[in-house]
């Protein structure tokens, strides 16, 4: 959205202000809120969605949903924003999505390996005949430029076919292994249009091969994956589905590998309706966790569910873990239950810090446009919650999760307000 600059230098200062003043009831946030970068024009990109990954100059790696042309909404954009030594930041487009077979709509952020090199996934596009997402590699050049690469596009009929028009559409992004293989997961497709969990593998030439993993079959096992894949030291996979499981409420999952080379499923957990973060028995809201979950190093499992969280009529989401038990059984533990005052309806996981605070966001409550909080361990027992920052229209509705910088301060994107979404920094 285009604004003269003095009411952009205005509407931040008004931001700022009243940010520092306005925050959940009984939880003061003692932090300092930051605006890296605003964008504006569509050929910068427009509603960053996704989560930023660092390098280790510090720059910030990213996508947009929409923008990259005047001639294209929706397309898409891969981003850097870079470290300006008086302390502003510098946006550099890496990739410009066409709307062809190159892609279009990135929802999910990038990774990044150690050569340099971005991943990412698009939500449509990527062939003529099915607008069903690719997977795609960003190499830089020794000139400065960005090359893509299109490692995969997901095609009705081999990866599977959507319950209504046949697209497979990774929503989520990848992970990458040791061997560099990546592992996402599909929202549609395998059997019966359910989604799936895929690894695309590299060959000698330089082409890619994908195994299905996991086929969902909506049933017990899962529907729906809106997240990622997260992996252990031994290669077994956990992840989240939107709905299925014994309650048709969503699952935590894990995938492990077999000697053989096929994988096999264990539901951690389903999700059952009411004060286990889903959804509460009174409602008629079908929708569960759309994050993943991270892992400690004792093995324990956290994530957030979008919906429920309390006894009754709240449906403002909730933070919660699960520890593994010794007969192999998981147990889940509410951490913290949303109220809307403090934070709604989380779209994005959490992270850790060294210590075991938990930091996240959620796309709404607060004074309606969403929270940046953080969750820390009472010495009497419990969770307590801190609002760092409470997004006031400027910026609103964060849907990514956050990033943890070298220095501890965290880095994150909010997607909607009167901006065309924002890039900002937060210190704890």
């Amino acid at each position: 959205m285009r604004q003269e600059k003095s009411r952009f230098i205005a509407s931040v200062a008004v931001s700022l202000i009243v940010a520092a003043l306005v925050v959940a009831p009984g939880a003061w946030a003692a932090s300092t809120f930051k605006i890296l970068h605003v964008f504006r024009r569509s050929s910068g990109g427009q509603g960053p969605r996704g989560t930023l990954v660092s390098d280790a100059a510090g720059n910030l790696y990213g996508t947009t949903v929409y923008g990259g042309s005047s001639s294209c909404p929706p397309c898409g954009v891969v981003f850097k924003l870079a470290p300006n030594p008086d302390g502003t930041w510098t946006e550099h487009v890496l990739h410009r999505f066409t709307g062809g077979t190159d892609g279009e709509g990135p929802f999910a952020g990038v990774i990044l390996d150690a050569a340099g090199n971005l991943y990412g996934t698009t939500d449509y596009l990527g062939s003529s005949s099915c607008a069903c997402g690719v997977v795609f590699k960003l190499a830089p050049n020794p000139d400065g430029t960005w090359t893509e690469h299109v490692l995969h596009r997901f095609l009705a009929g081999t990866d599977g076919s959507n319950r209504s028009n046949g697209d497979p559409t990774p929503s989520a992004g990848v992970i990458l292994d040791a061997a560099g293989n990546l592992y996402g997961t599909t929202y549609f497709g395998g059997s019966g249009g359910w989604g799936t969990v895929f690894k695309l593998m590299p060959n000698p030439d330089g082409t890619w091969t994908e195994h299905l993993l996991h086929r969902f079959t909506g049933g017990t096992d899962g529907a729906d994956p809106s997240a990622g894949v997260i992996s252990d030291a031994t290669g077994n996979l956990y992840g989240t589905t939107q709905y299925g499981g014994s309650g048709g409420l969503g699952t935590v999952f894990e995938l492990m590998p077999n000697p053989d080379g096929t994988w096999t499923e264990q539901v951690l957990y389903s999700f059952t309706g009411g004060t286990d973060g889903t959804i509460c028995a009174a409602c008629a809201v079908a929708a569960n966790p759309v994050a993943g979950v991270i892992l400690d190093a004792a093995g324990n499992l956290y994530g957030t569910a979008q919906f429920g969280g309390a006894p009754s009529s709240c449906v403002c989401g909730a933070v919660f873990k699960l520890a593994p038990n010794p007969d192999g059984t998981w147990t889940e533990h509410v951490l913290h239950r949303f109220t809307d005052a403090d934070g709604a309806y989380p779209s994005a996981g959490v992270i850790l810090d060294a210590v075991g605070n938990l930091y996240g966001t959620t796309e709404g409550g607060g004074v309606g446009y969403g929270v940046v909080f953080e969750l820390s361990r009472r010495a009497s027992g419990g969770w307590s919650e801190r609002v760092l920052h409470t997004f006031l229209g400027y910026g609103a509705g964060p849907e990514a999760g956050l990033l943890r910088g070298a220095s501890g301060n965290l880095y994150g994107t909010a997607s909607g307000g009167t901006s065309g979404g924002l890039v900002f920094e937060i210190k704890p």
